[in-house]
């Protein structure tokens, strides 16, 4: 046991995940780097936190499993006693369009970005309870609100992701736990750098700032909802997108 601040962040070999690892640590806080595959990817996460004077270990199971995640976590509160702030990033595409899309393309979708951020969720709401202190933050996205051809099954879980986000926001929040949501627009990660030239014109041309966003921008956003100064903000989607949808 410690008194450590101990952070979660889901998906955090790479990417966004990466950097809001990252921009979570600082001395005095332990962040556990969940992983799905990659171990390489996810101990330059820890190492990165280590530079920064931040202590972090890699953390190997998949979300949408509830035997894993269920493993996963009572490890962790054995092992620190607490858990102060779950980042649910992790997070899958397999874009096609519907009337081509197969089952498994939706399903396995909706098992890592809705079951993943359910499970995780579910898994340390008692520990954070029983504090009576806690920080939920889920990473949705801008499709969410806006919708995308040939991402149904991505546009679909990430809205789910928001429902879970305002209705658990209301059943925990007497407990002084926050459950927030961030919604990144267009940001350069690996998965964008996929993304064909005149795809990515016609995706610059609907952002008003005129340039893709950078992880660390989202990071700084998660970074605050996570924070003791977030405490009376809670069911909230923070969008990250430059302009590209303002609610």
């Amino acid at each position: 046991m410690d008194d450590l601040r101990i952070v979660v962040v889901t998906g955090a070999s790479r990417g966004i995940g990466r950097a809001i690892a990252v921009e979570l640590s600082a001395p005095g806080t332990h962040v556990i780097v969940n992983y799905n595959s990659k171990p390489e990817a996810a101990e330059k996460t820890v190492s990165l936190i280590a530079g920064r004077g931040g202590a972090a270990s890699a953390m190997c199971f998949d979300v949408a499993s509830a035997d894993a995640v269920k493993e996963a976590f009572d490890k962790i509160v054995k092992a620190h006693g607490r858990i102060d702030v779950l980042v649910n990033n992790a997070g899958i595409a397999k874009d096609n369009l519907l009337a081509l899309m197969k089952p498994a393309e939706w399903d396995v979708v909706m098992a890592t970005n809705l079951r993943g951020a359910f499970l995780c969720s579910q898994a340390v709401i008692k520990p954070m309870m029983r504090r009576r202190y806690g920080r939920i933050v889920n990473v949705t996205s801008v499709v969410a609100a806006t919708g995308n051809p040939g991402q149904c099954n991505y546009a679909a879980a990430k809205a789910g992701v928001i429902g879970l986000t305002k209705s658990l926001a209301r059943e925990i929040v007497s407990r002084k736990i926050t459950v927030n949501a961030v919604a990144p627009g267009y940001i350069e990660t690996d998965m964008t750098a996929a993304i064909p030239a005149k795809a990515r014109e016609a995706l610059l041309g609907q952002i008003p700032a005129g340039r893709p966003g950078a992880p660390e921008e989202v990071a700084a956003a998660v970074a605050f909802l996570a924070s003791d100064l977030a405490g009376y903000i809670t069911g909230q989607v923070i969008h990250v997108n430059g302009g590209m949808f303002m609610s």
